[in-house]
């Protein structure tokens, strides 16, 4: 496996007022492709200021990160806008779907982006439906989907750029347990295909799905475990 995430000494201070919040205090951070990990931790913790900066959507106040090579703490957000449409693949608690767009429409939002022509668009959106087990919902838009169905929209759209990372926050938490098995599924299954599979959550029962469990406290990792294979 090569080395995908690398973080070193990074810290995020927000300015609240004439208050300082120091979400995240140096944390050093290295995850392989290929990799099934978890972040866990309490609200405060600092694992959603943490995974903004692993999925570039925020930068770290100081420190390194290294993504794919590419050092992108120091990147504008032009470039942090690009390197998350070619590299990372999101998945949200709440699935962030477009509500007037088919699902088919949806999963293509980022090859549209990205620029890809028609014809390949319509291939990696069939294929990505199918690895998801939704080819048959293509022309559906979310409100006649259920709630599993939409978050597997969310995943093939994560899936269809062929990231580097799918990052997923609280992939399930507006699900139901058997619903929510299914999910986890659907990602262990993408993680046994290589890819390498990033998922914030609180729950211990989701994180028991991965391979590896960071816990943080405090802005800080408290513990970091390899678990199952």
């Amino acid at each position: 496996m090569s080395l995908l995430i690398e973080v070193k000494n990074i810290h995020r201070t927000y300015q609240v007022g004439k208050q300082k919040v120091k979400a995240v205090q140096g944390i050093d951070l290295s995850i392989q492709s290929g990799e099934y990990v978890a972040v866990m931790g309490s609200s405060g913790s600092g694992k959603s200021t943490l995974m903004n900066m692993l999925g570039c959507l925020d930068t770290p106040t100081s420190g390194s990160y290294r993504l794919n090579g590419n050092e992108v703490s120091t990147f504008t957000d032009d470039q942090l806008a690009e390197i998350r449409n070619r590299e990372i693949g999101f998945v949200f608690q709440t699935f962030n779907l477009l509500a007037r767009s088919t699902a088919a429409q949806n999963v293509e939002l980022p090859l549209v982006y990205a620029g890809i022509k028609g014809e390949q668009r319509q291939q990696r959106v069939d294929q990505a439906m199918l690895a998801v087990g939704l080819a048959e919902r293509s022309s559906h838009k979310p409100n006649e989907l259920s709630g599993g169905q939409r978050q597997r929209v969310a995943i093939a759209r994560a899936l269809v750029n062929n990231p580097s990372l799918i990052l997923a926050d609280e992939p399930t938490g507006n699900l139901d347990s058997v619903t929510s098995e299914e999910i986890m599924d659907i990602l262990g299954n993408l993680n046994s295909q290589g890819h390498t599979v990033v998922i914030v959550t609180h729950e211990a029962d989701i994180a028991a799905h991965c391979r590896r469990v960071i816990r943080l406290h405090d802005g800080m990792i408290a513990s970091d475990e390899k678990v199952g294979d």
